[in-house]
């Protein structure tokens, strides 16, 4: 018996542009990939520091700081790197270059033509770019919005023509969101989504988790019109699974356990006062 075929809302992302003059790349491997990319004379590539893998002789590199970065301070704060690396081709040949994603990610290639020009995503999502691609890391003004973290406080737009290379982990979905529409998603769990689509964070019981363990999810509130990609897994659950499996719990790395030791401390007390309370009586 066949099994039953049900519709979904979600559709796997295909990479689709609508110039005719492409620059040639290719994506290679499976889970942690490597981006390929063909530079003709005089273009150049920008990217994040330490994502370069190899390139061709006939490439130069530089470290340049980039003043369009109005969160750059909050990266330094937050110990992330304030500049980024332009890989350029000045020869009369053509070139290449390899980009390696950073974490076991899939490499999403992205042209912002199709969105309208403008994009936002996570700030550790960006890979590298092509042509007229601007990319600035913003603070979000909404208090509501504003989590602790780097992850949370920064957030990272994506303006202008060209093509860019952003990271995912495990299997990434695309949905498209009418007018008014409103997915619930976690906060995490979001790769980049149009400007266009009301972004509200909201936690999950976060009082109940601290006292009874758990993590302390953040979901994301979305309402369109615009579209979202999802990953399935990403990087801060997966390096958390990870951290969870290689070490021994202990009070230091819990702190929640002093949290419920105080709570039980608490208690104790009450009812030792109580059942005083009621012998005098």
């Amino acid at each position: 018996m066949a099994a039953p075929v049900f519709s979904t809302p979600f559709q796997p992302y295909v990479y689709q542009s609508p110039q005719e003059a492409v620059t040639p790349f290719q994506v290679l491997g499976g889970e942690a990939q490597i981006v390929q990319i063909m530079l003709k004379p005089q273009e150049k590539v920008t990217a994040k520091p330490g994502s370069m893998c190899y390139m061709s002789s006939s490439i130069l590199m530089d470290n340049i700081y980039v003043p369009e970065q109005e969160g750059g301070v909050w990266q330094w704060l937050f110990g992330k790197s304030m500049t980024s690396i332009v890989l350029s081709n000045p020869g009369p040949n053509d070139g290449f270059v390899g980009i390696a994603a950073p974490s076991p990610a899939r490499i999403l290639p992205v042209d912002l033509a199709n969105f309208g020009g403008e994009l936002l995503c996570q700030p550790d999502a960006f890979l590298c770019s092509l042509n007229d691609v601007t990319v600035t890391n913003t603070v979000d003004q909404r208090g509501r919005n504003v989590v602790a973290g780097a992850e949370g406080i920064l957030k990272q737009k994506l303006v202008g023509q060209g093509l860019a290379f952003l990271i995912a982990g495990g299997s990434v979905v695309q949905k498209t969101l009418d007018v008014g529409e409103v997915l619930v998603v976690d906060a995490a769990s979001i790769v980049a989504m149009t400007s266009a689509i009301d972004f509200q964070a909201k936690h999950s019981n976060p009082m109940r988790r601290t006292v009874f363990g758990g993590d302390n999810q953040l979901l994301a509130s979305l309402t369109g019109p615009g579209i979202v990609f999802i990953q399935s897994l990403p990087f801060y659950r997966l390096s958390q699974r990870i951290a969870r499996s290689v070490t021994s719990p202990s009070m230091r790395e819990n702190p929640k356990f002093f949290f419920q030791i105080a709570i039980f401390f608490f208690l104790a007390y009450v009812m030792i006062v109580s059942s005083l309370i009621l012998t005098d009586i």
